[in-house]
């Protein structure tokens, strides 16, 4: 594995190519991105729905979507939470403000483009229907759920969530080995998984499925009839109780972190 200086010098040059790379390329590789977490959200949803036991679901939940990271990293796929850890590059002037700032938009509408698209076709071919319409009504609650979080809470959330996600992309590329860059990756999202941290990205397929799916008669009426009040689960609080507050908590907790580990190690990187 690289020592942490040599990791801080092979991001720099990662970030600095991620930053010069062509708006298409950058584009096509969010989407890829995209689908990735938003079939990794499906997954994990399909497989953790009917288990009474929480924490049981929440094991399951986290084993199944954690693979989406390593996926990512194996593909190339550019992901905007990971895509903050730029800010290593940044620091060791391989990039500008504003070319950084072009990669995380870029990135980032790419991602939500895929993530929301794999929330419609899973609405629109009936993938919810599953026990009786079950999965539809716990993928309404859990929208109902992010939508309902304050804006600090859902802030707080978010920074945890991506310094763990960065954590995830930093040992996946220390690591030297395939192996080792899946189990690096792996473990840090399942701790955010588990812990019910906040992932923009992630609830880039989460709440727009749970809004398409309640946007049927047949799924919205399940939904109610569970008992689950859909008020708080629109386009507005989508936005402004979910998507805003944790995309901005993402971005602090990943520059964060990258900022923490230059810090850390660049002084070492001089002296050496």
């Amino acid at each position: 594995m690289l020592k942490p200086t040599e990791f801080i010098d092979a991001y720099a040059q990662a970030g600095a190519a991620k930053c010069s790379s062509s708006a298409k390329r950058l584009l096509l590789l969010a989407l890829l991105s995209g689908f990735i977490l938003g079939t990794a959200g499906a997954a994990a949803s399909t497989a953790s729905f009917a288990f009474e036991n929480v924490s049981a679901a929440k094991l399951i939940n986290a084993f199944i979507f954690a693979f989406g990271l390593i996926v990512i990293i194996y593909t190339g796929a550019e992901l905007f939470t990971g895509n903050c850890l730029i800010a290593i590059s940044l620091l060791e002037k391989r990039v500008t403000a504003l070319s950084m700032l072009r990669n995380l938009v870029i990135v980032y509408l790419g991602n939500f483009a895929g993530c929301a698209l794999v929330a419609w076709c899973c609405v629109v071919t009936e993938r919810f229907d599953l026990a009786g319409g079950a999965l539809a009504v716990s993928t309404i609650r859990t929208a109902v759920a992010k939508c309902s979080l304050s804006f600090s809470d859902a802030f707080i959330l978010g920074i945890f969530c991506n310094a763990l996600v960065c954590l995830g992309v930093v040992c996946g590329v220390t690591a030297k080995s395939a192996a080792g860059k899946a189990v690096g990756a792996y473990l840090p999202v399942c701790i955010f998984v588990i812990c019910g941290f906040e992932h923009s990205i992630a609830n880039m397929y989460y709440i727009p499925a749970g809004l398409f799916a309640n946007a049927l008669p047949v799924y919205g009426e399940a939904a109610a009839k569970a008992g689950v009040d859909t008020a708080a689960l629109t386009w507005a609080n989508f936005a402004v109780n979910n998507l805003i507050p944790v995309t901005l908590g993402n971005i602090v907790g990943g520059a964060g972190l990258g900022a923490l580990l230059w810090g850390a190690n660049h002084a070492g990187k001089e002296t050496k």
